[in-house]
């Protein structure tokens, strides 16, 4: 469809949902009553800007069923996050939601160069954690045939990839690298294996990522987004052909860039807090959801209909400010993927010691690097961060598998400062 068409839609799509959040949910009816606006109001999409943000701490208190627009008799599955943070965020979704999140995975696993007939090794974790089924009913929707591997079991992971000769694999970046390690243990080629593509999501990765497990895979390397808040994987896709970000799938989800700290819409082009409105779930509408992502939108290309963000950046709630400095994930993460004998599993430990903040990354070795060659990359990143950031941190190489991880994810950011 054109823009206009695709506009249209969303339009309508839009009012539909502002109702029902309004009629069924009293968070969004107290939230639109205070800011003085009601369904009807919303003329245009730019009237969606007038409405106030939702964020993970209204889902938080509003446990477990608060936000749902629909009865308990109308859900068919539940999610949680983890709630490592604090209090889990619980999702539902009807007959209906599910199948239209279906839908949107398999048109992701289609952009990314999936057919019908393929056979898909799913690694994402399954359970509540909306990684391992929403991967998994998207390829059944698509006709693929679905190895549930779940995550974990490293050694039986590669077994599984050998015997039964997928042609994409669904898992996080960071555990696809511990996976390529394992091969390599085994002392079996990365390369000589049945996969051609990897669909890679729930954490954010980079371009050297993307190019160290494409060069040591041989495959084509993209990424998958979404969050369970939203729906789950599938909210936006890299398309294979052009690998230059991922389009929204702007008829399920309306996309907005905002200033983290004012709130204020960015023009398109414009870096700052992706916020997502969705536009046809029933159970539980998310009305101006703050992802806390940090990225950017950009007109469509192989998608044209839809736009594109940007890889991911980083987290606007993820941004350490050390000693007056700001610092993401991200600027470690190139540091430590351009330093021999050190693998892409890092985290970073903030501390205090009387007034002062202290940051020390935790970085794990790569198989078989030597202890000179640790202590000379803990230096070697140590003047990366100095130099590139501009503040002074501690580095522990530790053995690999030594940082905690939930659900194929390494816990990027601990902050023991109290």
């Amino acid at each position: 469809m054109s823009r206009d068409e695709l506009a249209a839609l969303q339009l309508e799509r839009l009012r539909a949902t502002l109702r029902r959040a309004y009629e069924h949910v009293p968070f969004y009816r107290r939230a639109f009553d205070a800011a003085g606006i009601r369904p009807e109001d919303c003329r245009s999409l730019a009237d969606l800007a007038r409405l106030p943000f939702t964020t993970k701490a209204d889902l938080r208190e509003h446990y477990p069923f608060g936000m749902f627009a629909v009865p308990g008799s109308e859900i068919r599955r539940l999610h949680a996050s983890s709630g490592t943070t604090g209090t889990p965020t619980v999702v539902g979704y009807t007959d209906r939601d599910l199948d239209v999140w279906a839908e949107v995975v398999a048109r992701s696993i289609r952009a990314a160069g999936g057919r019908p007939g393929d056979r898909i090794h799913v690694a994402y974790g399954y359970g509540l954690f909306t990684g391992g089924l929403g991967a998994h009913y998207g390829a059944e929707r698509l006709g693929c045939t679905v190895i549930p591997a779940s995550g974990g079991m490293t050694a039986r992971q590669v077994g599984l990839i050998r015997d039964l000769e997928p042609r994409i694999i669904m898992v996080t970046p960071s555990y696809m690298l511990t996976l390529l390690d394992e091969f390599e243990r085994q002392g079996i080629d990365p390369r000589s294996t049945s996969l051609t593509t990897g669909i890679f999501g729930a954490e954010p990765w980079t371009e050297e990522m993307r190019r160290e497990i494409e060069e040591r895979f041989v495959i084509d390397a993209v990424d998958i987004y979404g969050l369970s808040e939203v729906i789950g994987p599938g909210v936006a896709q890299e398309c294979v052909e052009t690998k230059d970000g991922l389009h929204i799938w702007e008829d399920h989800f309306y996309p907005e860039v905002v200033d983290p700290v004012t709130g204020e819409v960015l023009p398109e082009g414009s870096h700052g807090e992706l916020v997502l409105t969705s536009l046809t779930k029933e159970a539980m509408p998310v009305i101006r959801y703050r992802t806390r992502d940090l990225t950017r939108l950009l007109p469509g290309t192989a998608r044209p209909a839809f736009r594109r963000m940007e890889r991911i950046a980083g987290r606007s709630d993820d941004m350490i400010i050390l000693r007056g400095v700001n610092l993401f994930p991200g600027q470690v993460e190139e540091i430590v993927l351009r330093t021999s004998g050190l693998a892409p599993h890092f985290q970073l430990r903030l501390t205090r010691e009387g007034r002062m903040d202290h940051l020390t990354v935790r970085v794990e070795a790569r198989a078989g690097a030597t202890a000179e060659r640790r202590v000379a990359a803990a230096g070697e990143v140590a003047r990366g961060v100095k130099d590139g950031v501009g503040v002074t941190v501690a580095v522990e190489v530790v053995d690999g598998g030594t940082l905690e991880r939930s659900v194929g994810k390494l816990r990027r950011v601990v902050d023991e400062r109290g």
